[in-house]
């Protein structure tokens, strides 16, 4: 994880931005009760976890990098297990950047530059080699429990993650084939506080903490997200997601109409153009 991949990671993560939502009702933490059997645990991790099919947001995203820092509003539509797309609107609603991620592919439009990207994840592995795939990053911004390389989580799957019930949270971890080390906590109502992510050294690593908690069509949700690289335990970076509105189980209409005269460039040209831009 170089810093290649961490400039790629972050591209991947703006591209993603989710939900908000109408509520105003605040759900707090709650601290661990009993201990509780392996699987009974996470077979009530699942039962908690976000269920919709479509989702639609609106949120104001802060991105800090060393000597650099970007302020947008971002329009987000989301088909579950098959794509998301987001709209990057920095000032009066005016779009500078639409992304869109699907099972297999990534596509980035620069009006700015009028330029774009459009690649499949098999040309992107040599940048990106680690056990993550999309239903993965699909449950981060919905802050769920996945298993590494994996769409979903069968009982038979609950063996493979390492459980440490002890104080206010449970501690659940798991590798993936790559080595990687991935810690979900949760608190006594089976609803995931943070996730993340180390390399085999413990030198890097990224952190996604979920605060503030509110009710979402009937589920609580978590409404900032913030979301830290680390290097040797100091942050080289991060993004805050603050949500204020989210839609579900509505129909999503997917555009990703590409104009003509556009040039077509690489995700290495856009990460060094998103690292240059102030906004």
């Amino acid at each position: 994880m170089n810093k290649t991949h961490l400039a790629l990671a972050f591209v991947l993560f703006t591209a993603l931005l989710l939900t908000g939502c109408k509520t105003t009702k605040k759900v707090g933490t709650v601290e661990a009760g009993g201990a509780k059997a392996h699987n009974e645990f996470f077979e009530l991790v699942q039962e908690q976890a976000f269920r919709y099919e479509t989702l639609t947001a609106r949120l104001n995203v802060d991105l800090n990098l060393p000597g650099n820092s970007m302020s947008s509003r971002v329009d987000l539509k989301m088909v579950k297990d098959s794509a998301f797309q987001l709209s990057v609107q920095p000032f009066l609603g005016i779009e500078v950047f639409r992304a869109e991620i699907s099972v297999d592919s990534v596509k980035v439009i620069d009006r700015m530059n009028k330029r774009y990207v459009a690649d499949n994840y098999a040309n992107l592995k040599g940048q990106m080699p680690i056990d993550f795939n999309f239903y993965n990053l699909q449950a981060l911004f919905t802050n769920q429990l996945f298993l590494p390389g994996q769409q979903t989580i069968s009982p038979k799957q609950y063996s493979r993650f390492k459980l440490k019930q002890d104080g206010p949270a449970a501690e659940i971890q798991v590798k993936d084939v790559m080595g990687l080390l991935y810690t979900f906590m949760a608190d006594g109502e089976e609803k995931i506080l943070s996730t993340g992510i180390s390399d085999p050294s413990d030198r890097y690593a990224l952190q996604w903490n979920y605060t503030d908690f509110r009710m979402a069509d009937g589920q609580p949700f978590p409404m900032k997200m913030d979301v830290q690289v680390l290097k040797e335990g100091a942050s080289q970076g991060g993004i805050t997601m603050h949500f204020s509105r989210v839609q579900t189980n509505v129909p999503v209409k997917m555009d990703f109409s590409i104009p003509a005269k556009y040039n077509r460039i690489t995700l290495a040209q856009i990460i060094k153009s998103l690292s240059n831009t102030k906004m």
